[in-house]
């Protein structure tokens, strides 16, 4: 038996509100965008690391993935449609 859901099960399941109207002004973002704020991250965590502030070059460089995931999901939302 496949693991794919029926229609009939998606159709029970839908995205409320509030996820709808984030996906809706999300979808106006390029891709580009989340790509260019990961490699920011990335260069501002260097610049921190040089400048001797450790912990927060650390921090900023978390951002990076976080931001790269963000990207991945918009990206998905634009092909699939959230429903």
């Amino acid at each position: 038996m496949p693991l794919v859901a029926s229609e009939n099960a998606n159709s029970r399941h839908s995205e409320g509100p509030l996820a709808r109207a984030i996906e809706e002004q999300t979808a106006k973002l390029p891709s580009d965008l989340f790509l260019w704020l990961a490699g920011g991250s990335i260069v501002a965590s260097l610049v921190l690391k040089f400048a001797g502030r450790d912990h927060a070059a650390t921090f900023v460089g978390h951002w990076a993935p976080t931001i790269l995931i963000l990207g991945l999901y918009n990206k998905l939302v634009k092909i699939a449609g959230s429903d």
